[in-house]
């Protein structure tokens, strides 16, 4: 269904606010739907439902500016009754992105994954620990492209330490690209499932979705960008610091890892778990523990997984 929205006399810098802050927060509460504000016009195209309710949120949007001189998002916030985007994202039977390139919606498959859905709602960075199988990195993924179809963010930057490669990364062949895309291949094959083949290449070309090296990481600041670390337990402690110092305004930053599977040099220690409790009880910052019980691939991983850990 879609519908256009009319904002009568009234400037629409004073409902959508600052940078259109304001319009996106009313945005994050309806996810399944695309709303785009073009002028004094809002074009709509979700379910029956979202629209009506978009429309009657928005309605008492432009009565309570009426009556206040500035709005914020915490006026959306209180148009909701206490009720965060993560509430209503439950509502709609746990779909991060409505629908992938299959035409099937990605869903939390376990209560695991859906308290990490609800971290990444509630905190900037967030801690995903556990063993392979458990569907971290295409969980962040997943939640990476919904905040930027949902223009949360303005771009998605992908790490991931090369540690295997070492001093035989600089012989690998091609350009730097090319001798990264191994070590990245999950990360694109979770995206592969999300986004269009035709329209992914279109974001990588424009730097709207950017592979960035660790060690290339020192120096930025990344702002309204979604940012995931995956493979952590492969940084040290002085590299994860690097990398979590880079976080910017209105950036979301996610840390997956597994540190079963460290592959740092021998005496080298992982920065992974000492960072996790380093920055234990901060505000805006959750971690999420995985178990062998939360594997979603073959059933056989999980028996694997057992077996190695009677190691």
């Amino acid at each position: 269904m879609k519908r256009t929205i009319t904002l009568e006399a009234m400037d629409p810098v004073e409902i959508y606010g600052a940078g259109n802050r304001i319009f996106e927060a009313l945005c994050s509460y309806f996810p399944d739907m695309k709303a785009v504000a073009r002028g004094n016009e809002i074009h709509l195209d979700g379910s029956e439902e979202d629209i009506r309710t978009f429309g009657e949120k928005m309605d008492a949007l432009i009565e309570r500016r009426r009556h206040k001189m500035n709005l914020s998002p915490y006026d959306v916030e209180e148009l909701f009754d206490g009720e965060t985007p993560f509430d209503r994202y439950r509502l709609r039977g746990d779909t991060i992105i409505v629908y992938g390139t299959d035409g099937k919606p990605i869903k939390a498959r376990n209560r695991t994954q859906e308290s990490m859905v609800s971290a990444y709602f509630e905190n900037d960075l967030v801690f995903a620990v556990g063993p392979a199988g458990t569907g971290k990195t295409y969980i962040a993924i997943a939640l990476a492209v919904r905040a930027l179809k949902n223009r949360e963010v303005r771009r998605i930057i992908l790490t991931r330490p090369a540690v295997e490669a070492g001093e035989r990364l600089g012989f690998l062949p091609g350009d730097l690209k090319d001798k990264l895309d191994p070590y990245l291949q999950p990360l694109y094959d979770a995206l592969g499932d999300m986004i269009p083949a035709k329209k992914l290449q279109g974001f990588m070309e424009d730097g709207t979705i950017q592979i960035a090296p660790l060690a290339y990481m020192r120096g930025r600041t990344l702002d309204r960008a979604c940012v995931i670390l995956d493979e952590a337990q492969n940084t040290n402690i002085g590299q994860l610091k690097m990398f979590l110092t880079r976080m910017g305004k209105d950036a979301k930053f996610i840390v997956t890892g597994d540190a079963t599977q460290i592959d740092l040099p021998h005496k080298e220690e992982s920065g992974l778990l000492t960072g996790i409790e380093l920055t234990k009880g901060i505000a805006g910052i959750g971690t999420v523990v995985f178990s062998n019980e939360d594997i979603v691939r073959h059933p056989l991983v999980t028996k694997i997984v057992r077996a190695f850990d009677r190691l």
